[in-house]
């Protein structure tokens, strides 16, 4: 049986890319197996080596995209910031390029689309996630909204991550409401700065109740993740367990401050 169809009107797929066309490839081609289409699709690109920029400009004879590049690497806020100044339809569709679509997302998608059509308090709905969000309340039968709740009682470091630069819905107009992504520092800390942005300036948001069954990671051996972290937030002992949990309670109460305190 031949898929049904989907072209997403009025919306724009901006992939992020640094040196990795084998994974922009998979997810270019996890869309079209889908027989998922947009009204346009946007790639900005940070600074590739110049033999991978060629492979992408050969994907995008095969795609057609539109290709934004950057003369040296200036990380992904400045990327993505860019990639957002190309968009010219109403909403934007963001995946960085080592995820690959799954059979779920173009149903999700389409519900997805309806609801930030109609609802006009929604800012952003969210397809992907590594953990629950700690606080939410049923929008419909796919999404729920997530919550953030200020009180010290509901004590979470992660209540914080309301937004988050995985797979996403947005409005194009995300950053006149919520500003652009801070540059020049860790990418990290980038989409932190804009999670607290999110919340400061009365961000609504929505997750998907699975939110593993519309997009998958992937990163290969041959192409591994382009971000830097420390290495000892990967270890399981005792000793890094205890670490941990003390670094998440500073974290939370850094961030509370931070909240408070932002711009």
């Amino acid at each position: 049986m031949i898929a049904a169809r989907y072209h997403f009107q009025d919306v724009t797929l901006l992939i992020t890319h640094y040196n990795r066309n084998r994974s922009l490839e998979a997810l270019l081609k996890s869309f079209r197996s889908l027989n998922c289409t947009f009204d346009d699709i946007v790639v900005a690109d940070d600074g590739s080596k110049p033999e991978i920029l060629e492979r992408v400009k050969g994907l995008q004879q095969k795609y057609s995209f539109n290709l934004i590049t950057s003369s040296q690497n200036k990380e992904l806020a400045n990327n993505l910031n860019k990639g957002q100044q190309a968009v010219k339809t109403t909403y934007t569709l963001y995946v960085q390029e080592d995820f690959i679509a799954k059979s779920a997302f173009p149903d999700n998608f389409k519900r997805a689309l309806q609801i930030i059509t109609t609802d006009k308090s929604i800012d952003t709905i969210r397809f992907y996630s590594y953990f629950p969000y700690p606080h939410t309340e049923s929008y419909d039968e796919v999404y729920d909204e997530m919550i953030f709740k200020p009180s010290f009682l509901k004590w979470s470091h992660l209540k914080f991550y309301v937004y988050s630069d995985h797979p996403h819905l947005r409005l194009s107009s995300f950053n006149e409401k919520f500003g652009t992504y801070p540059e020049g520092i860790h990418s990290d800390k980038a989409e932190f700065d804009m999670s607290l942005s999110f919340i400061k300036k009365g961000g609504k948001g929505l997750l998907a109740k699975n939110y593993t069954e519309n997009f998958d990671q992937i990163n290969s051996t041959i192409e591994p993740s382009t971000i830097s972290r420390q290495a000892w937030k990967e270890k399981n002992t005792f000793l890094i367990n205890s670490l941990k949990e003390g670094f998440y309670i500073y974290r939370y109460i850094k961030n509370t401050i931070q909240l408070l305190f932002k711009k």
